[in-house]
């Protein structure tokens, strides 16, 4: 991909992930999540991450929230997954689902939430291999076998998001710094009602993918910006 396209691009979907913020209201995610698995693709591992990490962290500049941490962690995160899935990279991300979901189980507090409430980012785990092989489909322009792995990595992108939440929260000790989950009780409440809203987000997002993200894709491939060797 040539440097002013790649440029122009990590301008394109940063203002995106501003916008979004901004015009975000329902659950409990930000509507950038939406944009996390095209992004991933389209961009690429290193080029999406850094579309990312800009356009969530100047929308939190822009508009502060008391959870900004959340967010410039794991969407770009987020982007990277999509990105290395979509280049049928998927030992990395089992790697870092191994690493963040062993320290959530570690904690005293992993040990005892509901587990029913981690089922979307267990199945993920799971499914990073498969999405990875898949990928190369995301490359020819056969929408039922484009669809299909573009669902599969749309899943992973936004359990990777719930994942990298999880692990600030829990492992990493943030629920100290708020004062509304500071003790386990407070947190649990917190806790099983976000993953009741995680999992209709998952939802969602597969559904924006499959409405908006397949003519993306395709309009990309045709356009020559999308190449299964970028990265």
């Amino acid at each position: 991909m040539r440097k002013s396209l790649q440029w122009s691009l990590v301008a394109v979907f940063g203002a995106l992930h501003v916008v979004l913020y901004f015009v975000s209201f329902g659950l409990w995610r930000n509507w950038g999540i939406y944009l996390e698995a095209v992004e991933g693709i389209i961009l690429g591992p290193r080029i999406g991450f850094l579309a990312a990490i800009l356009g969530s962290s100047i929308g939190r500049f822009l508009r502060p929230d008391p959870f900004w941490m959340f967010g410039i962690v794991a969407e770009p995160l987020s982007v990277l997954t999509a990105g290395l899935l979509s280049r049928a990279k998927w030992k990395p991300v089992m790697a870092l689902y191994a690493i963040m979901l062993s320290a959530y189980f570690l904690h005293p507090y992993g040990r005892v939430l509901p587990i029913w409430t981690i089922l979307d980012v267990l199945a993920a785990f799971f499914l990073s291999y498969p999405a990875a092989r898949l990928s190369h489909n995301l490359f020819k322009k056969d929408v039922k076998r484009l669809s299909l792995a573009l669902v599969l990595i749309a899943f992973v992108c936004i359990a990777t998001d719930s994942l990298v939440r999880i692990f600030l929260l829990v492992p990493c000790g943030l629920y100290s710094l708020f004062s509304f989950f500071n003790t386990y009780d407070l947190l649990q409440a917190a806790f099983v009602g976000a993953a009741a809203a995680s999992y209709v987000e998952d939802g969602l997002v597969v559904l924006v993918s499959l409405l908006a993200g397949v003519p993306l894709l395709i309009a990309a491939l045709k356009l020559k910006i999308l190449q299964e060797t970028d990265s």
